[in-house]
């Protein structure tokens, strides 16, 4: 286990380059309106789902 540690630290001091603060930027702008497109179509299908669920349940109590 204390090899693999090594290891990994060994990795990350040579291996790993982080992007620059513009790169950083572009990224967090992606992931952002990912995010939000991706919770509103959550949500209309969630809504979708809410409405034949209502409707169904509606349906078979009249």
């Amino acid at each position: 286990m204390l090899q693999y540690i090594k290891e990994s630290i060994e990795e990350l001091k040579h291996n790993v380059t982080l992007p620059t603060k513009a790169e950083a930027s572009n990224l967090m702008v992606v992931v952002a309106v990912f995010s939000v497109v991706f919770a509103l179509a959550i949500w209309g299908v969630d809504s979708a789902l809410s409405q034949l669920i209502q409707l169904y349940f509606n349906n078979i109590i009249n």
